[in-house]
């Protein structure tokens, strides 16, 4: 799931994100610019934030809520939960920045495992479960045919993710969509490595289960 910069302001308000008292505080001309390092350190700019940079706050509210978002809308299945998730996460951290300890935790698996606890309240208060709407192409005069097996295959995917127990889609979600190592895993979920293993095997194995009756119906049987 990639989200332009623009599609970032519309959903969550760039740095808008930052409560208003909290913003309203923030003057960007007494403040030195960021230097190179600080702008790929996410607790340097945390620390930013907290001493009242806007710019700060901006940086890091482009470059984590994608990663939230896409992880939400994975475990979730539905975009405006996702959003939700992403939000409250991205307000959580800005809540906590003056009281942030540099070298304790890193801020982006401080962040999954908020985002992780959320869906899983929500998940837990749903009555039955819901199917993500796919979004249509925005041209879809354009490859109408790869657009509509694309749109099947993610539609599949996300299926077979919402098949599984809740656990295992985080699990699987975060090592194979993701991307994390399964010791950061571990913390996010607040277990040992041996069991995120245990989750991402057992989920991967589902999915594959699920998937592969339906590998020649969305074409995987001519691009291998």
């Amino acid at each position: 799931m990639v989200i332009s910069a623009t599609r970032i302001d519309t959903l969550f308000g760039g740095a808008c994100l930052v409560p208003p008292s909290r913003l309203a505080k923030m003057d960007m001309s007494t403040r030195p610019p960021l230097s190179p390092a600080e702008e790929d350190d996410e607790a340097a700019l945390l620390a930013r934030y907290a001493q009242g940079d806007a710019v700060a706050a901006r940086r890091l509210t482009t470059a984590l809520t994608p990663r939230l978002f896409g992880h939400a809308l994975r475990v979730l299945g539905d975009h405006a939960e996702a959003e939700d998730v992403a939000q409250e996460a991205m307000l959580r951290l800005w809540r906590i920045a003056p009281a942030w300890r540099r070298g304790e935790a890193k801020v982006t698996t401080w962040l999954y495992r908020v985002v992780a606890n959320l869906c899983t309240d929500r998940l837990r208060m749903r009555r039955s479960t819901r199917l993500d709407d796919i979004d249509e192409p925005a041209d879809p005069a354009a490859h109408v045919e790869q657009g509509l097996q694309d749109a099947a295959r993610a539609d599949a995917l996300q299926r077979a993710l919402d098949a599984l127990p809740h656990r295992q889609r985080q699990a699987v979600v975060l090592r194979h969509i993701d991307g994390l190592a399964n010791p950061e895993i571990a913390v996010i979920l607040d277990t040992g490595v041996e069991a995120v293993e245990s989750l991402t095997a057992r989920g991967k194995r589902a999915l594959t289960q699920a998937l592969i009756g339906q590998r020649d119906a969305l074409g995987y049987d001519h691009d291998g």
